[in-house]
């Protein structure tokens, strides 16, 4: 295989690249490659869920306890860790963080904020919430957490000075909202303006996953609600989000409620991903199920537009297979898990008629959904848990260790070609 020589401080030198902070439907001209750089840290154990970009730093969510750099050195590191952009070195930055980081998303001044099942960060009470400077110390004005003793933090965004939350949780600051909340991202104050009112008849709501258009108008989530607002929407929603005051959208779909994909299952939809322009929208499936008819172990996209009984645009099947991630790019749809196959509506944990080998990542044609021909290749494992399109490529964490036929354990980079 090709190795990659350049590494992206020379890209920036030679004016081909500019990074800047990473943002969902990212506007990514081309595919990237199919060699990952060589010089990304190897996370020694454990998984990888969740990462954010910082101008030229990279932030790491996860469960783990070690990293090691691509010189060797290896480095003590609590579900929370950072390396440069530029040439891959573990950074400094080591807050001490007492259970797994779920989600990532920038704040402003070289912070980040952290959610997920901890407790403590740096011996601070900080329940699934988390906002943390770049030199590793929290940032003291930002207290807010949520109020359960068993919920978590599944997914944040950031969007100028918002910040969405998303996950288990029925109070957060001492407010009522059930799993799903914006807050000041400066104070973290609940913001009195958003509160979309998840219900569902019995059993527990949370929200599975979430993404904000660029521009901050349109909010897509999925979890285990049947009604936002008081009205229908069956695991699966869109909300205004533009003006002050946040409203559900007529959108809707009977799509995921006409699919019996698994009984056991609270709710089979795993990831979702929205387009930069906030016209269309991506949302990945597991589901113990496949066939043609059914949007079980898939990658289904929807158009935002329109009212009720909105119709899926394309799904591309797994063949029984799960996915559990998703970033939408201008140039492809990428998807991870621990799928072995796209195009394969017509296989059952087997290759059907039409079936493309696709081991744990793979790419899809956002207009046609099709799957494209890049195809890298991944240990499967548990699965692909998180990718994120930057400026410079793509992120790819996981709980495995081989990348594009090579060792990069847990996470790597697959850069645009200069």
């Amino acid at each position: 295989m090709r190795r990659r020589l350049l590494t992206l401080t020379a890209i920036l030198a030679a004016g081909l690249l500019t990074i800047a902070p990473a943002r969902a439907g990212f506007d990514q001209p081309d595919v990237v490659s199919v060699d990952p750089v060589d010089w990304t840290p190897h996370v020694l154990d454990g998984t990888v869920y969740a990462f954010a970009v910082l101008d030229d730093t990279v932030v790491v969510g996860g469960e783990f306890t070690a990293v090691r750099d691509a010189a060797g050195r290896s480095f003590d590191r609590s579900n929370l860790f950072a390396f440069s952009l530029a040439d891959g070195h573990v950074l400094p930055f080591a807050p001490r963080v007492d259970g797994p980081v779920r989600a990532l998303a920038p704040g402003a001044a070289g912070t980040v904020f952290a959610g997920g099942e901890f407790r403590q960060v740096n011996g601070s009470a900080r329940h699934g919430l988390a906002k943390v400077r770049l030199d590793g110390w929290l940032d003291a004005g930002f207290r807010t957490a949520i109020d359960d003793s068993a919920g978590l933090v599944r997914a944040l965004a950031s969007r100028g000075d918002r910040l969405y939350v998303a996950g288990d949780f029925a109070t957060i600051g001492g407010v009522s909202r059930r799993a799903l909340a914006r807050l000041d991202a400066a104070t973290g104050g609940v913001d009195p303006d958003f509160d979309l009112a998840l219900t569902r008849p019995a059993g527990k709501v949370w929200v599975q996953s979430m993404t904000v258009s660029a521009d901050g108008g349109v909010l897509v989530f999925d979890g285990t609600f049947t009604a936002v607002s008081g009205q229908d929407r069956y695991q699966l929603a869109v909300a205004r989000t533009g003006g002050a005051r946040a409203e559900v959208a007529a959108w809707s779909t009977d799509a995921v409620a006409a699919s019996p994909c698994n009984p056991d299952y609270d709710t089979y939809l795993r990831g979702v991903d929205v387009s930069a322009d906030g016209s269309y929208f991506v949302v990945v499936a597991s589901g113990h199920a496949a066939g043609p008819d059914l949007i079980c172990n898939s990658a289904v996209r929807f158009d935002t537009d329109g009212g009720a009984g909105r119709e899926p645009v394309w799904v591309n099947h797994t063949g029984g297979n799960t996915l559990l991630s998703v970033a939408v790019t201008d140039a492809a749809v990428y998807v991870g898990g621990h799928q072995q196959w796209l195009d394969n509506p017509y296989g059952n944990k087997y290759a059907g008629r039409g079936a493309v080998s696709r081991p744990g990542i793979g790419a899809i044609d956002a207009r046609t959904g099709e799957a494209l021909a890049w195809n890298p290749t991944k240990d499967r494992g548990v699965g692909t848990e998180a990718l994120l399109a930057f400026d410079g490529g793509l992120l790819v964490g996981s709980d495995t260790e081989h990348l594009g036929r090579e060792y990069h354990a847990r996470l790597g980079i697959f850069p645009l070609d200069p």
